[in-house]
């Protein structure tokens, strides 16, 4: 059987390199660097190293950043970063040209950061942002080669 990569405390972790979309590369090929798991940040460097991420073109790297807030934030906010999440979710799908996918995952965020939309939690433009992930999730199935992720990417705060 082959051996498996691990991490520190023992579970399977493909160590792989990735690209800047979080698809795996060949073993020894040069990857963007990966986000560190289990980081615990304000909501204010959560924004910023996600919109950082999102414009540099790597929203599968940004959804870790707010997967990390929403597994750690406090329990009223954890649907707004999971959203969050699903939305660069979303756009990494776009950007593979997973159509099925990228429409699916930019719903299933616009829906559940929409109860946050009065709110403007931190700053973020909930509003634009659903406006933003409606109109992609229309235009992806008329791409007819995926989309550049940064060209793409939202703007969190306006």
């Amino acid at each position: 059987m082959a051996e498996r990569d691990r991490d520190d405390e023992g579970r399977a972790r493909n160590a792989r390199p990735r690209d800047g979309l979080g698809r795996p590369l060949p073993r020894g090929a040069t990857g963007v660097p990966r986000q560190p798991e289990g980081v615990s940040r304000t909501p204010e460097e959560t924004v910023l190293e996600a919109q950082r991420l999102l414009d540099e073109g790597k929203p599968f790297h940004a959804h870790e950043v707010f997967e990390d807030a929403w597994k750690s934030g406090p329990e009223a906010e954890r649907e707004l970063w999971r959203g969050l999440a699903q939305l660069a979710v979303g756009l990494t799908h776009a950007a593979r040209g997973n159509r099925t996918g990228a429409v699916a995952l930019l719903r299933r965020g616009a829906d559940a950061i929409e109860p946050f939309a009065e709110a403007t939690p931190h700053g973020i433009d909930i509003t634009a942002l659903r406006d933003w992930a409606s109109a992609l999730a229309e235009s992806v199935p008329r791409h007819e080669s995926p989309p550049d992720a940064a060209t793409l990417a939202p703007r969190l705060r306006p």
